[in-house]
């Protein structure tokens, strides 16, 4: 392979996996904001709430946190492949 392939070739690579960080970083805010929500939601309706629901939105809270923690590891694995290039 000639020079300038390899640099197309690494530039086209840096470039896919910029697209996938930024496609990540939207599902990112989304679940953020999804996450901050349903806390909030729990917090202003917990009176009202029976054990059942506070229950479900407890397991929601978890299962958005835990997928903001495992996206987040995606992307900085994502940046840390990129500065190895």
């Amino acid at each position: 392979m000639t020079r300038s392939s390899i640099t197309r070739y690494l530039v086209a690579k840096i470039d896919k996996i910029k697209e996938q960080i930024g496609y990540l970083k939207v599902i990112f805010a989304l679940l953020f904001a999804t996450d901050l929500s349903m806390i909030a939601y729990l917090f202003n309706k917990f009176d009202q709430l029976s054990t059942i629901k506070i229950g479900l939105v407890l397991i929601g809270i978890l299962f958005v946190t835990l997928s903001i923690y495992f996206i987040n590891r995606e992307i900085l694995a994502m940046i840390d492949e990129m500065e190895e290039l």
